[in-house]
Parts: C-alpha cells; structure tokens; sequence
C-alpha cells in the first residue's frame, strides 16, 4: 500500500509472482524461506518456459474469474503481487481498486532511462555496462511508476552476451529481492522516488528473427556490439551468404591487420581454419568462429575468401519497420 510517500505491506503473509523467470525456484526459496506463502500465475505461452518443478496457475487474461481464484486464496491487503516479465497490461482501475497499489514490477535495468523490454541487447549495442535492480510501483505507464528499491552494478569484464548478462544479472536479482523482502517483513516504510519524465527513454522489444539483420555499412565496433548482442542465448545476427541466409555467432574486433575501404565491408578477406577474417568500413577488422546454416551447422570451414555478406535494403526496412510485440499466446508482428 501507499500512505504519505511511503510504500508497505503490514502483516504480509504472502507473495504471488506473475510472470515468468528463470530463477523462479530460487525466489521462490527465498520466500518459503522468510515463511511466506507464494503462488506463481503466468500466461499461456509463459507456462512453456518455467521449470517443471515450479507449479503454477495460468491465466489467459486477468479477468473476473482472476480475482476471485485470488479474493479466494489471499487477502489482497497481506499479499505482495510481483509482475516479472509479465504478459498482461494492467489498468489503473484494476491496480488501484483490486491490487490496492500492492503489485510492483521488477525491472532489470535503469529507469526511466531504459524502460520496455530487449534490455541487455539494447546495453550491448550501446556499451552501456551497469547493471541495475529496480522494483517499482505498478502504474498506467509501461515500467513508468514510481521506483520504491534500487540498486546498481558494473558488469564484470567477462560479461560480453546477452548470456552472460543474464546469468550475472539473476545472482544479484536473488540477492535484491531477498533484501527487499526482508524490509517488508520489518514493516518498514519505503520512501517512494517518482521517475524523471524529463529523462525518461523507451527501448521496445527486439526478436532475433526480425530485428537482427547486420547491416554492414555500420562502423567496425557497431557491428561488433551488434552482433554480440544478439548472441547465445539468441539465435545470432541474419545476413546473406551466396544467396543463402546464414548466422553469424562469436565475432571479436580485430586490429592487426591493414586497413579496409567502405567497398570492402562484409568480404572475407583470410580463412584461418577456425575462424575468418571479414572486413568491415574502418580500420578494425571482426573475427568470425561460427557462421550458422539453416540446419544450425556451423558451415565456417567451407567458407572461401572473397565471398561477401550482404544484407539487402528489404530486410533492413523490415528489422526497423516491423516492430515485436508479445501477449498472452507469445510474439505478435506489427
């Protein structure tokens, strides 16, 4: 609830999570642990994701026969509902008159200055390196109410894909939350921080299938970060080889060698067995271990110099005009 500025929850007795997340279990620990009851309900295409051992209640939407399954299990004024990667969009009415200002929203980095979705793949194109743990009240605005816990850190030099990020990203999320709960459980009262509009910046979802063509007229570090950061666990960067779609996986930026022209850019220039040097606009070259066929085979070995890639106008129209969208059922194109 929130009284005078400050948000609390006396006498908690439960957490309901609703979403999806990879490190369900451990939170889910971490309440059991502070003995507290918790449910998790997610969406359809969610269900798919989480760990077999988590039980949990679906719901296609959050509607009437929602909030009586919840009226029926919990007092709403003793629960806590966290959205982590929700599916659903919540409306004032519901937030204020059902949840009663008890539903946050966790977020995995800055706001407002990285709100919406595709966030470590948005950091890595930008070489942006600070991580930062948010819980924030739910309001009408997308990852746009106010902030009632953060806390930040630098990716360490080793974090370098969205893999990576993530797997440094959910062992401080384990340790924030726990913190958090903890100060709810002590009845304390959390000094509300409202978000710089003024500051604010919205990043939308990114999908690896749309958005992830290379375009090859970008500098050497661009396309290097851009290609990181649709790395593992993603399927990695699109781009035309022979006239075939191929992926591209495992680049470094490379210094050691002479100095391209724009024309150059996306030719294999060497093949050193297992890897190949390709040329891009500047003076930095990328190094290449992996470049994926259709069948998921890595095809480098078979590659010969001189062969370019390329990325047609069409498919670099359509990576900035179509724009991912996700519900209940999964992704939707726009």
């Amino acid at each position: 609830m929130i009284e005078n500025s400050f948000f609390k929850i006396p006498n908690i007795k439960n957490v309901v999570f609703l979403g999806e997340n990879s490190i369900l279990k451990n939170l889910i620990e971490i309440t059991k642990k502070n003995k507290l009851n918790y449910e998790v309900i997610t969406s359809p295409d969610q269900s798919k994701l989480i760990d077999k051992e988590v039980k949990f209640k679906i719901f296609k939407k959050l509607d009437i026969g929602f909030e009586n399954y919840i009226k029926k299990k919990y007092k709403i004024e003793e629960t806590l509902f966290i959205s982590i990667r929700s599916r659903w969009i919540f409306n004032k009415k519901m937030i204020d008159n059902f949840f009663k200002n008890n539903l946050i929203n966790y977020h995995p980095s800055r706001l407002p200055l990285d709100a919406g979705a595709g966030g470590f793949s948005w950091q890595i194109m930008r070489g942006d390196r600070i991580n930062n743990q948010v819980f924030h009240i739910v309001d009408k605005n997308i990852d746009g109410g106010p902030i009632i816990q953060r806390e930040q850190f630098i990716f360490p030099k080793t974090c370098k894909l969205p893999k990576d990020y993530f797997e440094f990203c959910f062992i401080k999320f384990a340790i924030f939350y726990e913190n958090f709960l903890k100060k709810i459980i002590n009845n304390e009262s959390l000094k509300i921080e409202n978000q710089m509009e003024n500051l604010s910046r919205y990043c939308p979802r990114l999908n690896t299938d749309i958005n992830g063509w290379i375009d090859w007229g970008m500098s050497s570090l661009d396309l290097y970060r851009f290609i990181n950061a649709f790395d593992d666990p993603y399927n990695g960067v699109s781009t035309m080889l022979n006239n075939t779609r191929v992926r591209i996986k495992k680049a470094h930026l490379h210094g050691g060698d002479s100095s391209n022209h724009p024309f150059m850019s996306g030719i294999i220039s060497r093949h050193d067995t297992k890897w190949i040097v390709v040329s891009t606009t500047d003076k930095h070259m990328l190094l290449i271990e992996e470049i994926i066929d259709k069948k998921g085979k890595n095809i480098i070995k078979s590659l010969k110099v001189g062969d370019r890639f390329f990325t047609s106008f069409n498919e670099l129209d359509n990576a900035k005009k179509i724009r991912p969208r996700v519900n209940e059922n999964g992704f939707v194109k726009v």
